[in-house]
């Protein structure tokens, strides 16, 4: 391999792993305080009690599906150009742990896909009629994340460009 081609793959892994940091960091929060909307109204995570929500709940339905997707790496949201990045980064570099690293990211769109069948599909249950959508506090705490996970999926150079120097820098000191 070149040695200049198998610099630039480094650096584009680099790239794509801190954009991922970012991204996961995000995306996880949301989904954790998704949790806890869900939990302060049900008392429980149970998946296999909930059934149904996107009716009852359709905001807090349709940011949890956001956010899923996200995590997933659908194209246009943070989670793709990080996952894009780093595995393109890999594949140049060991390409062994990039197919488990594919292996791993089949799986979780897998479990992501089950858990948004599991509780926003089928029929609601009728312990959660009384349910209310997302009040004002807890869309203005995921709503900014809604739109950082957006903007960094259509423009993932905010951070890019920034971090790209310092990343091609890191390399060449590791390569000496």
């Amino acid at each position: 391999i070149d040695p200049s081609v198998l610099m630039q793959a480094k650096v584009t892994a680099l790239n794509g792993a801190t954009l991922e940091m970012i991204a996961h960091g995000l995306i996880t929060g949301a989904l954790f305080l998704l949790v806890g909307v869900i939990y302060e109204r049900a008392h429980h995570r149970d998946l296999n009690r909930f059934g149904g929500l996107w009716n009852q709940m359709p905001v807090y339905s349709g940011v949890l599906a956001f956010m899923a997707l996200a995590s997933l790496g659908l194209p246009g949201l943070a989670g793709f150009w990080a996952e894009f990045m780093a595995l393109m980064g890999a594949f140049g570099v060991y390409k062994q742990i990039a197919w488990l690293a594919v292996f791993g990211i089949v799986i979780v769109a897998a479990f992501f896909l089950w858990m948004l069948q599991r509780m926003l599909m089928g029929n609601l249950p009728r312990e959660y009629e009384r349910f209310r959508d997302m009040n004002l506090r807890e869309n203005l705490a995921l709503f900014p994340l809604v739109i950082l996970v957006f903007v960094l999926g259509v423009y993932p150079n905010l951070v890019l460009e920034p971090i790209n120097a310092v990343m091609t820098h890191i390399v060449q000191i590791i390569s000496l």
